[in-house]
This record gives structure tokens, sequence and C-alpha cells, in this order.
């Protein structure tokens, strides 16, 4: 019994250890390719990753009987991002929007380039037409804590989010009409109020993991 009991436990540091691995391989990739984060400060752990280790974790590895904590799904990243197709005619839009991007989330904005032209909506490849922001490690815990706990509720007569917005493969991915729900915006400054796409990805094998991790650590899923 006492063998039965230690094997999780001993799995769980191990699932801890290779998390920061790849939390730092991570965090130089995205500051490589231009993305920015605060340093984090020695001994600091993000509220709700010290929830998900101490509580949500273990409740997950129970929940779906699994053999190793390796195996309990965890956040990988969350991608913030805006489209400003308005952006062709008034290039201060999309310089508004890497500036809100930015502020709420604490980490600098990159611009997107169309993929391929579209001559309906008088897109050429390669322009500018958008911005994103990629979080890993603490930052993605304390966006995703202020969105859940803070922002989503600020949403007027907000009654949930959607429970059926996942990819099939343990990701999902939330839209907002509105960047002002975030308390870091200023209202009196924004340029032109734009919505905002959230993706976010796990190593959930299915949704259904996926739903449980998420709804387990706060998500507000419409009933």
């Amino acid at each position: 019994m006492a063998e039965a009991k230690a094997k999780p436990e001993v799995n769980a540091k191990a699932a801890e250890a290779a998390e920061k691995k790849k939390a730092k391989a991570a965090a130089a990739a995205e500051k490589k390719s231009g993305g920015e984060s605060a340093p984090l400060p020695k001994g600091y752990v993000p509220r709700l990753q010290k929830i998900y280790r101490e509580k949500i974790a273990p409740e997950i590895f129970t929940e779906f009987a699994y053999d190793s904590m390796m195996q309990v799904p965890r956040f990988v990243k969350v991608v913030v991002s805006m489209g400003v197709g308005e952006a062709k005619e008034n290039k201060k839009l999309l310089d508004a929007a890497v500036e809100d991007l930015a502020q709420i989330t604490g980490q600098h904005a990159v611009k997107t380039k169309a993929k391929k032209s579209i001559a309906t909506f008088k897109i050429r490849q390669g322009q500018e037409i958008g911005a994103r922001v990629t979080l890993r490690g603490h930052m993605m815990w304390e966006f995703l804590d202020r969105l859940m706990n803070v922002s989503l509720p600020r949403v007027k007569d907000f009654r949930g989010v959607n429970p059926n917005a996942f990819d099939g493969h343990g990701n999902y991915s939330l839209g907002l009409t509105e960047q002002i729900i975030f308390p870091e915006i200023d209202f009196d400054k924004i340029e032109k109020i734009m919505g905002l796409n959230i993706a976010i990805v796990t190593t959930a094998r299915n949704d259904k993991e996926a739903k449980s991790l998420l709804a387990k650590m706060g998500m507000p899923f419409r009933k």
C-alpha cells in the first residue's frame, strides 16, 4: 500500500520537472521570436498554478484513473489575438491593437500578416492585419486567472462561455467582442472597441479531459 501511494507522488515530481524544462525552452523560443515577458520572481508560483498542482491535478488523476501523473492534462500555452481588417486603411488601429494586447497580457505583442491575398476584402498577401501574443509559464497562469475570475464576470448579461468550443484535440477557443472587459484597458484611451480571440492549448487527449480541466480550474461554462 505504501508503494502504491508513493508512485503518484514520484510521478508528480517528475512531471513538474519536465514541465519546468519545457517552459524554460518555450520561453527561450518565445524571446527569440520577439515575445517578451517579465522575469519570474524567485520562489514565486502563480495562485492558479498552485491550485492546479495541489488540488486539480490529483482530482483529475483520480477521475480518469491514469497510471501516471504525467498523463494528467496541463496547459501548454494561451494565444491571444486580434484581427484588425480595417488596418489596411488605418494603420493607427493596428498599433492600438498591439498596445491593447500588451496591456491585457503584460507581454509584448507581434503584428500578424495575411497568409494569402483576398481580393473581395482588398487584402494582399503579407499585409499586416492583426496582432498576437503567445503566453507560456507564469504569464499564462496569471492571464488565465484574471480571465476567469475578473474579466469574464464583467461581460454584460454574462451567462457563461460556450461549453462546445473545443477542437476535438483538447484545445479550447473563446471569442470576446470587447477588449474593455479587461480592467487593464482604460475606456477613455482606446482607439476603438475591438474583439479578440483566445486559444487555450492543453495536453489533454480529448475534449472530455480538457473540459474537466478547465471546469475544475474555474472556467464558467454555460449550462
